[in-house]
């Protein structure tokens, strides 16, 4: 082909026929090298590639009907093909081990298979480029040791996993040549079974490679960090773009195999899951900016060397539970592995990762209660479920629950709008909380998230809790704040002449000021509330008396209510209030239905001051009709 390419006179030749020619005898070369491992109908198989390439190589070397020199070449290579694929019947396991050059030029024709399936076959399929990037990575750090940039006593204990690997790939890669359409098979996008048992089996056998890739990467941290040369620097720097991707992808089907094979209940098992969840993190981010660059080399030979211990230990728990034997030795090792997160977080934050800007997000405020319900109900689903990503930041989840928690129940029984910046305060960390976790669990940004996001959303909620902790303790010593629990005693009722004074409460005049003379046009009730002494009385007769009350409502009632009240007294006060009357009750009239008549479209403020029995509420409020005319109601309580 070289030769019939430099001709002048040559005729244009079909590039795809050289490209299936090529892959055909890659394809001869790779299990002629093989032949020694049991391959299921070899002979038959490679007689039919024989044929194919007879019948490849025919009109590329067709010289205008001319096929003298295509005979003789054509006879040529077949008496070479037929006569290597006879070795089949004379080899055996006891010659299988390889030269260095035989095992090179096996590695490479296995790369060229990996990559045909990755970017031919099965475009876009992850699990075949990380077959492609295995195979390619082995074969290149083999050929350094083949051309002399690595010494050999270095790589004395991998070379025998380098042909172990060859093996298992070229065993993958052969089974689906087993059938005489097996190609056609495997582009019917229709055949989901076929297409899923696939990548079950592949998922398997990178299981069983990709540690391979772990000693590489062993070696070339401890013994060829510091190396001039130019190769080992070019193939340095290819490990760094594409062990993320491979390492990734081996962690997840390592989880999925560990949940196939271990117990979740298996001592030391949810430790490796949360370690492998905390490397997941670090790897979906590697490649990002906001890693240190000229540390990469080393963050990633740390996390190689922590998975390689994962590894370890899940054949080891594997292996004891097969045998049925003890895994407290197993579960001890976890539990060391386990405290290297905490080592390696301080490493991040210290070494290896750039700190992030500072900027802030703004989040709505005009849903805020029922995000806060919400995200409780969110963060309560989380620490319930049993998931391994949440398992990593598990206590973490933890400490922003109960802080919310508490924050939350105080904000409950508050008008929100007294504490408008702290409120704002309290959603904006809110809305960081599960803006960070949920990125953490689905690996978005994790690594930045876990690292100095968690930390730093958590440290705000806790001087936020410590805010409304003294808040609620000023509450105890009758500080005035407007609260929903109702005390367990009658609070005594206050005499106040209209002309008195009264200072204080600004704030919270002026948010009920708002609610009474703003709002719906539907009648609305304004609850202060507190504990005994806290002013509650003071403030609705300053709002009472405030000169926009008297100018914005038609009628207005006040209303103090004992513990031993009597309904049709109280009403008959309401009313006589209402008319600007001082009578007695008259036996046997309807009280609640003369005072339901003269409020009626009438635009109303009646204050019932001091009610704590909820019974009482329900029938003092029946009398009063909704005229959609922005009457309204307070209650002290």
């Amino acid at each position: 082909m070289e030769r019939l390419k430099n001709e002048e006179d040559q005729k244009a030749v079909d590039v795809d026929l050289i490209v299936k020619l090529k892959l055909k005898l890659t394809f001869i070369c790779t299990y002629v090298q093989l032949s020694y491992s049991d391959l299921e109908q070899f002979e038959d198989i490679m007689t039919r590639k024989r044929r194919e390439i007879e019948n490849l190589l025919q009109p590329i070397l067709d010289d205008d009907g001319k096929d003298v020199g295509c005979k003789y070449v054509l006879t040529s290579l077949a008496g070479n093909m037929d006569d290597c694929i006879s070795l089949y019947h004379h080899s055996s396991k006891s010659d299988a081990t390889m030269m260095d050059e035989q095992l090179d030029f096996l590695l490479l024709n296995l790369y060229h298979l990996s990559k045909y399936r990755a970017e031919k076959m099965f475009p876009g399929v992850t699990q075949y480029e990380v077959l492609q990037n295995v195979c390619g990575n082995i074969r290149d750090f083999h050929g350094l040791i083949v051309n002399g940039c690595i010494k050999h006593e270095m790589v004395e204990n991998v070379l025998p996993l380098f042909q172990m690997m060859a093996e298992r790939v070229g065993h993958f890669l052969w089974k689906y040549h087993t059938d005489e359409n097996a190609q056609l098979s495997e582009l019917d996008e229709d055949d989901q079974n076929d297409g899923d048992s696939r990548l079950f089996k592949l998922a398997h056998l990178l299981l069983k490679i990709v540690p391979t890739e772990l000693e590489v990467m062993h070696i070339c941290y401890t013994n060829l960090k510091a190396s001039t040369s130019a190769e080992i620097g070019r193939f340095i720097k290819q490990l760094l773009e594409t062990s993320p991707d491979i390492l990734r992808e081996y962690l997840i089907h390592l989880q999925v195999h560990m949940i196939t094979v271990i117990t979740p209940s298996t001592l030391g098992a949810r430790n490796i899951h949360v370690m492998i969840e905390f490397l997941l993190n670090i790897l979906f981010d590697m490649p990002k900016d906001f890693i240190h660059h000229d540390k990469l080399f080393d963050l990633l030979a740390f996390v190689g060397a922590l998975i390689k211990e994962v590894s370890t230990l899940v054949r080891d728990l594997e292996e004891k539970l097969r045998n049925k034997e003890s895994t407290d030795k197993t579960n001890r090792a976890t539990l060391d592995l386990l405290e290297n997160i905490e080592f390696l977080k301080e490493d991040l934050k210290h070494v290896y990762l750039k700190v992030p800007d500072s900027s802030q997000c703004c989040f709505s405020m005009s849903d805020g209660p029922l995000f806060m319900h919400l995200l409780h109900i969110h963060l309560n689903d989380l620490l319930d479920s049993n998931a391994y990503s949440i398992a990593l930041i598990k206590e973490e989840i933890e400490l922003v629950r109960q802080d919310l928690e508490f924050i939350r129940s105080f904000f409950v029984n508050v008008e929100q709008g007294l504490y408008k910046d702290l409120w704002e305060r309290v959603l904006d960390v809110a809305y960081e909380a599960k803006d960070v976790i949920d990125s953490i669990i689905v690996r978005d940004n994790g690594l930045l998230h876990l690292i100095f996001s968690l930390p730093i959303t958590i440290k705000k909620m806790k001087l936020i809790n410590e805010e409304v902790t003294d808040l609620h303790e000023n509450i105890s010593k009758n500080r005035g704040l407007i609260v929903v629990n109702s005390p367990k005693k009658p609070v005594e009722s206050k005499s106040l002449t209209p002309d008195k004074i009264i200072v204080g409460f600004e704030e919270e005049t002026n948010l009920i000021l708002r609610e009474l003379t703003r709002g719906p046009e539907e009648l609305d009730v304004i609850s202060i509330t507190g504990m005994p002494g806290s002013g509650k009385t003071t403030l609705a007769f300053k709002v009472y008396n405030d000169k926009s009350i008297s100018c914005h409502f038609d009628l207005c009632a006040w209303c103090t209510v004992d513990q031993e009240y009597d309904e049709k007294n109280l009403l008959n006060k309401i009313f006589n209030q209402v008319n600007g009357l001082d009578s007695n009750l008259i036996e046997n009239i309807d009280v609640a239905d003369k005072l339901r008549k003269q409020l009626l479209g009438k635009r109303y403020l009646i204050v019932l001051d001091d009610v704590w029995d909820t019974t009482t509420w329900d029938e003092l409020t029946r009398p009063f009709p909704n005229g959609m005319k922005g009457s309204r109601i307070i209650l002290t309580t």
